[in-house]
């Protein structure tokens, strides 16, 4: 296999600039998530309502349905989709695709992290202990999945809804999740990047040996 210079990343100054609307829209978002947050750290999911968050937001609590439709994606929601695609789709093109995708989510797994630790292990705890932010996020992961399926088609020539494609994007899905609540589930003690990397190597290589 030829050898190909890994592709640049994209930055903030390649990206066009978004217009006024879209920049109150990301401001209003980002109120609201912030609003959220601080109440159920403060109180808890469950005693945290719409109403309450919209009047720390200062918005009304119709704004944040019109954002949010449900409590849950307040929590889970976010802007990474499309910037994890674009991060695949600026990989080497005879890159293999398990060595692609392990690159960008380690990529994503730092930025929040990094950006925003407090939050991502939020998250990962309501994932954990709520059964409606679970079943959110298993949705969202399907959603998710689909358009992964679509740029694992454009790399491989495969159809999107080929069933191999499907089974690889499915299980990809399935196993980072795992490794979310294997997180949460213990203290957040282990190193999520490590986590990340044995998901990755089961899918990859299956099953370790028994012990001897």
């Amino acid at each position: 296999m030829t050898t190909m210079t890994a592709a640049r990343t994209p930055t903030p100054a390649d990206r066009p600039r978004p217009g006024l609307r879209e920049r109150k829209k990301t401001k209003t978002r980002r109120a609201i998530r912030t609003a959220a947050y601080g109440l159920i750290r403060e109180q808890g999911y469950e005693a945290t309502t719409v109403e309450q968050i919209a009047e720390r937001a200062e918005v009304s609590p119709s704004t944040v349905s019109r954002y949010f439709p449900a409590k849950e994606d307040i929590v889970l929601t976010d802007e990474y989709d499309a910037i994890l695609l674009q991060e695949l789709r600026a990989r080497p093109l005879d890159e293999p695709p398990m060595e692609s995708l392990r690159s960008v989510i380690h990529t994503a797994v730092g930025v929040g992290l990094r950006e925003e630790p407090e939050v991502t292990r939020l998250r990962t705890a309501l994932m954990a202990e709520v059964p409606a932010v679970r079943a959110r996020m298993m949705e969202n992961a399907s959603a998710t999945g689909r358009l992964l399926c679509r740029a694992l088609a454009e790399r491989t020539g495969l159809a999107p809804d080929a069933l191999e494609v499907r089974v690889f994007a499915t299980s990809l899905m399935g196993g980072l999740m795992e490794a979310s609540l294997h997180w949460a589930e213990n203290g957040f003690r282990t190193d999520l990047s490590d986590l990340v990397d044995r998901a990755f190597d089961v899918l990859e290589h299956g099953l370790p040996a028994r012990p001897a």
